[in-house]
């Protein structure tokens, strides 16, 4: 759930970059499944990320983990990728600038498909919906879902989302502004708000291993995930949507799924 910051003026500045030289003959064209010829030839699929956003990515005892590493590592089998991935680590920021420099072909960093983007990359399916949650406490059973809101009290993080949906959607709802996540989940638990609206990851992260609190399944927002892909390799991005299809059919998505977002720990 990372920003978008300026990088857009950036990637946009690259992309030109390399039209540029393209243009000027002094790089060959770039052949629409170079990628996936690539993949065959070396056995390694190059793929951009900034492993610091948990569950999806980051570091645990000096290696990569989390949801998105292990979703895309069976990716990478699927595209036959023999060696695995090269993972190139990079800022949130310089991710789409390196996707269009060639550093590597796919970024997977937790980045949400939005139509600024889409001017730039192409993104696969989406393959995890983020948004807006509302997390209670586990033997609430009057809170079904954002129709609930209006007259209760709702912890958010100052600053975020949160706090500007509640007030446009849920003009009735008491707003409790805390500075943290954790102070945010404590006014949930100890009974001081009814509920706290936050990002899914983060609460889904939070409900794995303090069963006192849940999340409602029924969403205030929906911003989808996806992979972020060079616009020409249009063979690459259907090769990846198969293989997430494929993924979902056999199981091994849900089993991701339980591990890092639904199972308790």
């Amino acid at each position: 759930m990372k920003s978008f910051g300026k990088f857009l003026a950036a990637a946009s500045f690259a992309a030109a970059t390399v039209v540029t030289v393209v243009g000027a003959g002094s790089v060959p064209a770039r052949a629409e499944d170079a990628v996936i010829a690539s993949i065959k030839q070396n056995g390694t699929f190059r793929v951009g990320v900034d492993a610091t956003f948990a569950p999806f990515e980051f570091s645990q005892d000096g290696k990569k983990t989390g949801f998105d590493i292990e979703l895309v590592e069976a990716i990478a089998k699927e595209l036959g990728a023999t060696k695995g991935v090269e993972w190139v680590d990079i800022d949130f920021k310089g991710l789409i600038p390196g996707l269009m420099a060639n550093r590597f072909d796919m970024i997977a960093s937790a980045m949400y498909i939005t139509e600024e983007r889409r001017k730039v990359v192409a993104f696969s399916d989406t393959y995890y919906p983020g948004g807006l949650v509302i997390m209670v406490k586990a033997n609430n059973t009057a809170m079904k879902g954002p129709a609930d809101l209006e007259g209760k009290t709702a912890a958010v993080q100052i600053g975020t989302k949160s706090v500007v949906h509640l007030k446009e959607h849920f003009p009735k709802t008491k707003i409790v502004e805390v500075e943290t996540n954790a102070e945010m989940f404590g006014q949930v638990e100890t009974g001081r708000t009814d509920v706290a609206v936050t990002g899914k990851p983060a609460a889904k992260l939070y409900a794995q291993t303090h069963p006192t609190v849940k999340v409602l399944d029924d969403q205030l927002t929906t911003e989808d995930y996806g992979f972020a892909m060079r616009k020409d390799n249009t063979e690459l991005v259907t090769k990846v949507n198969a293989a997430i299809t494929k993924l979902k059919a056999d199981g091994t998505y849900q089993k991701l799924i339980d591990k890092w977002f639904e199972a308790k720990k």
